[in-house]
C-alpha cells in the first residue's frame, strides 16, 4: 500500500495551480476547473489504499488539500453504482458541488490562515496546507469528513475499513472518526447515513426515477444543510476576516437555504455554472471591490439581497420559500428561479415574490 502522505511532494505542475491560492486573477471569476474536472482531481488519491493507513486504520489528513480532495473522490467513485436516477454520466454526482467548493476555496485564497501567524496555504508556505483557522477550511471540514466518515461506516469504501482523521494540535475541537463525529454531532450524521442507506434502497425502490431523483436529492440536501448547522463550531475563526468576508460568508451560508429547498441537482456541469461567479479573492472591506468581475459583483449583490429581505422580513421569506417548494413541479420552477437570480443579472428580483405563493 502506497503511503499517501501529507508531506507528498508535488509535481511542478501541480504546485503552479496550488500557487494560485496565493494570487488575484483580477477581473476574473474564480478558477475551479483544471481539464474539465475540480482543481488538481488527477493529484488525488484513486483508491482507498493511496490514503496513509497506520495499525491496519485509514488516516487521511483533511488539512492537507489533496487529501480533503480525496475524500470527495473516494466518496464519489464509491457512490457511483447506486446513483442510478441521478444520471447515468460519471459527473452526475451531487457530491462534485462540494469538490468543485473546495477548489473555489483554495483558489481564492480561503483555505489560507488569516491571521498571518503562519504562512498556511500562502504561495509563501506550504500551499497544500488548509489552515485550521481558516473558517471556510473548518466550514467545509463538516461537509468532506463526516461524510466520508459516514459513507465508510456504511461500507462504501470497502468491508469494515476504519478511519481516523489526522487532527493538528490546534483542531482538537473538531471530530476525527465515525464514533466520535457521531457523539458530537448526532444529527449531521443521521443524516449522512439516511443519505448512503438511501443510495442502496433506491436502487430496488418501483419509483419513478423522477421521484426516485427527487428523493435522493432530498436526502443529500438535508444531510448537506445539518452538517452545515453543525458548523456553527466554527464561528469564533470569522473574527479573523474583514467585515465584507463576515457578510459575504452569512449571506453565502443563507442562500444554501433556497438551493436545499429547490433539492438542487449540484452535478459537475451545474454547479460550475453557480460557483464561477463567486468572488474569486478574499473580501476586504469596501470599496475595494474594483478588480471584482461583473460576474462576481453580481452574485455578491444578490446574495445580500436575500440574506437582507429575510431579515427585514423575520425569517418569513426563506419560511415561504421552503413551504412553496412542495412538490416536483414547484422545486423545478424553484431551481429555473435561482439559475436566473444569479446567472442574469437583468432577472427582476420581484420575481420571487410571486413563486412564493404558489401553493400544492
Amino acid at each position: 500500500m502506497s503511503s499517501y502522505s501529507s508531506s507528498v511532494m508535488l509535481h511542478p505542475t501541480v504546485l503552479g495551480c496550488l500557487l494560485l491560492a496565493g494570487t488575484v486573477s483580477l477581473g476574473s471569476t474564480a478558477e475551479i476547473l483544471e481539464n474539465g474536472l475540480p482543481i488538481l482531481w488527477a493529484q488525488t488519491a484513486s483508491q482507498v489504499s493511496d490514503l496513509p493507513i497506520q495499525n491496519g486504520i485509514l488516516t487521511p489528513n483533511p488539512w492537507n488539500f489533496l487529501h480533503r480532495m480525496s475524500l470527495y473522490r473516494l466518496v464519489i467513485v464509491a457512490t457511483d453504482p447506486f446513483k442510478g436516477s441521478l444520471g447515468t454520466n460519471t459527473t452526475d454526482s451531487p457530491l462534485w458541488g462540494l469538490a468543485l467548493q473546495l477548489g473555489w476555496m483554495l483558489t481564492s485564497g480561503r483555505l489560507a490562515d488569516p491571521t498571518g501567524a503562519t504562512t498556511c496555504g500562502l504561495q509563501t508556505g506550504d500551499t497544500s496546507c488548509i489552515s485550521t483557522q481558516s473558517w471556510w477550511g473548518c466550514i467545509n471540514y463538516f461537509v468532506s469528513a463526516l461524510p466520508f466518515l459516514s459513507g465508510a461506516q456504511q461500507g462504501f469504501m470497502g468491508p469494515e475499513v476504519q478511519v481516523q482523521m489526522q487532527v493538528p494540535a490546534d483542531a482538537e475541537d473538531l471530530c476525527t472518526t465515525y464514533a466520535n463525529c457521531t457523539a458530537l454531532y448526532p444529527d449531521a450524521m443521521s443524516k449522512w447515513n439516511a443519505f448512503f442507506q438511501g443510495l442502496k434502497a433506491a436502487m430496488e425502490s418501483p419509483l419513478p426515477d423522477n421521484e426516485k431523483k427527487d428523493y435522493l436529492l432530498g436526502l443529500y440536501w438535508t444531510a448537506q444543510m445539518a452538517s452545515i448547522y453543525a458548523s456553527a463550531a466554527c464561528n469564533a475563526r470569522q473574527s479573523h476576516y474583514s467585515s465584507a468576508e463576515v457578510s459575504f460568508a452569512n449571506n453565502w451560508l443563507h442562500s444554501a437555504e433556497y438551493v436545499s429547498a429547490v433539492r438542487f441537482h449540484s452535478s459537475l456541469e451545474k454547479s460550475v455554472l453557480f460557483l464561477s461567479p463567486l468572488p474569486s479573492r478574499v473580501l476586504q472591506d469596501a470599496p475595494n471591490t474594483a478588480d471584482l468581475s461583473q460576474e462576481e459583483t453580481h452574485t455578491l449583490y444578490i446574495f445580500s439581497w436575500m440574506n437582507s429581505i429575510d431579515t427585514l422580513l423575520g425569517g418569513t421569506l426563506i419560511r415561504a420559500w421552503r413551504s412553496a417548494m412542495c412538490s416536483v413541479d414547484a422545486r423545478e420552477k424553484g431551481r429555473e428561479m435561482l439559475e436566473q437570480l444569479v446567472l442574469n443579472p437583468s432577472f427582476p428580483t420581484s420575481t420571487v415574490f410571486s413563486l412564493i405563493t404558489m401553493t400544492c
